[in-house]
């Protein structure tokens, strides 16, 4: 019972109007589509300010980090929200990239420590 209330609010419209001719419904699944992408995006802002810090590419951990929570919003939107295959695929396998680079990183900086 208490998932067809979180399905149903989760599917309910927060905001319906126009812009630019088009309808436009934002839903809280839609919310979790956007912080994917601004996560999946923004990671590139991180990579860029430590490299410009190192001058030299450098891949923090937070990139990892960032790259994995939003294939994770992405990943529970495509499944739960739109029920899409193609988004599913495009973003299970950044999703694995990442859990493999952060699950090296930490691996890396004990050995460090020890």
């Amino acid at each position: 019972m208490l998932l067809f209330i979180i399905a149903d609010i989760m599917n309910s419209s927060l905001f319906d109007g126009t812009l630019f001719g088009n309808t436009i419904a934002i839903t809280p699944w839609k919310l979790v589509g956007y912080l994917g992408v601004s996560l999946f995006g923004t990671r590139w802002i991180v990579q860029l300010v430590a490299s410009k810090k190192n001058k030299k590419v450098t891949m923090p951990r937070m990139f990892w980090v960032m790259s994995l929570m939003g294939s994770i919003c992405l990943l529970t939107y495509f499944i739960f929200g739109k029920n899409d295959s193609v988004g599913i695929f495009s973003n299970l396998f950044p999703s694995i990239v990442a859990i493999y680079n952060l699950t090296l990183d930490i691996k890396a900086e004990r050995s460090k420590k020890a």
